[in-house]
């Protein structure tokens, strides 16, 4: 593939390559399920703009939770957005599709971006606008084995799995090649429903492990 330009995946994300989606009613609701969450050690936040507030809250969560986590914002869907999510402290910038726009504006500023694709040719695209990685969406559809697939055409492509993993999933995707894996529902479950936190601390826990697990057996084969 050809050189552009592009942001390379943070240190964060390369040694804890879980990402958390949170997605609520209002993003005032974030910072205690983020805490939770950085107690069972994952450290990489999606904060989703289906959410309300997001850009007025964010700013005051990087501040409580710097040099603990990175603070991203997901469900950016056009050039308007990434922008207003840039110039609130984004640390990085994830999308449900590609949008050349949105990628070339995180480039541009030397954030990282993951812009969501599905078919090789999205896949393609993506990369060649200098994506920092390709977010594979809806993961779950077609399973880790996609991933081996993809490495004949694409052999270093740096895919981030999403949509539907869930946290016994999440070290078979790392072991089929993924940079980091991105849960949702299956890992917040009702966190956002008073549900308890200290339930999602162990979820978070456990795939945390169960990554680690993953990536160490990759180094070691």
């Amino acid at each position: 593939m050809m050189t552009v330009p592009r942001s390379q995946p943070s240190a964060t994300l390369l040694a804890h390559p879980v990402v958390a989606v949170l997605r609520t009613s209002h993003a005032r609701e974030y910072a205690p399920v983020v805490e939770a969450l950085i107690a069972g050690g994952v450290r990489s936040i999606e904060l989703t703009l289906t959410t309300e507030g997001v850009f007025e809250e964010i700013a005051g969560l990087k501040a409580r939770f710097a040099g603990s986590a990175e603070i991203g914002v997901g469900t950016v869907v056009d050039l308007h957005e990434a922008q207003q999510a840039l110039d609130a402290g984004a640390d990085y910038l994830v999308t449900p599709v590609t949008v050349p726009e949105v990628i070339r504006a995180a480039v541009d500023r030397g954030v990282p971006v993951f812009p969501g694709a599905y078919s090789p040719t999205e896949m393609h695209t993506a990369w060649s606008l200098g994506a920092t990685a390709v977010k594979l969406f809806p993961a779950s559809v077609v399973g880790p084995g996609y991933i081996g697939q993809l490495r004949g055409p694409f052999p270093d492509l740096p895919i981030i799995p999403s949509g539907g993993v869930s946290i016994q999933d999440a070290p078979k995707w790392i072991e089929a090649g993924a940079l980091a894996v991105s849960l949702g529902g299956p890992l917040l479950g009702d966190a956002f429903k008073g549900g308890d936190l200290t339930a999602l601390t162990e979820r978070a826990t456990e795939v945390t492990r169960l990554v680690t697990l993953a990536q160490n057996r990759m180094v070691n084969a």
